[in-house]
């Protein structure tokens, strides 16, 4: 019963996302007009954000249904990491905007013309109120542990952030006609875009490269794992992360004769109990019966 719970679970959460995209979509095409009737490269700058959003959100929806297929004979670690290359996607999206954006401000810059404020500021504020509800769907449908799923946020959040950019610029515009805080604001956006897009990037790129996890020190953990009495030696040790949330081990660990049995349980509770490793693999090794080699030998 457990399982199909948390089947429809995720069902409803795609029912969120889907509502999101429909919005963003709808967003889109507004801001899109406003900034061509306005004049404003930062409108529309927001506008293409916005359709990242809803291209993003697509993305994750896809990612997520593909990450539910179970394991089979050929795919043997299932389908989970469809999410991590659904957050990829969506980073590169991040930084091809931002780059795009900053090129088309300075395009602005050498070919200035009016902007009409009061539009901007208004398209921008309803912006806001969406890029809000859709950042609170996004977020509601699991965020905290879903590398994919935080993609998304950070779209929506860094979109809201956008929209009150556009809102300063556009009053600055009606107030002391500042034509010139429109490419500033359109600069901005986009360097804040690329930043996140960079860094969630990387995280995923980690994670696809199969590297040691952040909260984990491989040193220390050799060393904790060493410290039991039975454990003469850990080498060729392998940490690694499936998706945001399984951590898998493999290693080669040198015990006892007499105390084998107890130093693996005693090893596996470390692992599932200070590291949160609970897929491990560990390959036994009778005192003296192998060369030593340096912890995470390949």
């Amino acid at each position: 019963m457990g399982h199909h719970h948390g089947h429809d679970h995720s069902h409803t959460h795609d029912g969120k996302l889907s509502f999101a995209v429909f919005i963003n979509i709808l967003l889109t095409v507004v801001q899109i007009i406003g900034g061509l009737v306005s004049g404003s490269l930062s409108l529309i700058a927001d506008a293409l954000h916005n359709l990242s959003d809803a291209g993003a959100i697509l993305i994750a929806i896809v990612a997520r249904k593909i990450a539910r297929k179970p394991a089979n004979s050929n795919m043997t670690y299932g389908f989970k990491r469809a999410e991590i290359i659904g957050a990829l996607i969506n980073s590169t999206t991040l930084i091809i905007v931002g780059f795009y954006l900053i090129y088309e401000a300075i395009s602005k810059y050498f070919n200035p013309e009016p902007i009409n404020g009061w539009i901007v500021v208004w398209i921008a504020t309803i912006a806001l109120v969406i890029d809000a509800v859709t950042a609170w769907l996004t977020y509601r449908s699991g965020v905290k542990n879903n590398l994919n799923l935080k993609a998304v946020f950070i779209h929506n959040m860094s979109d809201a952030f956008a929209s009150i950019v556009v809102i300063v610029a556009g009053t600055l515009i009606i107030l002391y006609q500042w034509y010139f805080v429109d490419i500033i604001a359109t600069i901005a956006i986009s360097m804040y875009v690329i930043y996140h897009g960079l860094s969630l990037a990387k995280q995923t790129i980690k994670i696809l490269m199969q590297a040691v996890p952040d909260d984990i020190d491989i040193d220390e953990l050799c060393t904790v794992i060493e410290s039991i009495t039975s454990v003469k030696k850990v080498n060729h040790i392998h940490v690694w992360q499936l998706d945001d949330n399984k951590k898998f081990l493999e290693a080669h660990v040198t015990l006892e004769i007499d105390q084998i049995d107890n130093g693996i349980a005693q090893i596996k509770k470390i692992l599932v109990n200070q590291y949160g490793i609970d897929h491990s693999t560990i390959e036994r090794y009778i005192d003296n019966q192998e060369s030593l080699d340096s912890c995470y030998h390949p």
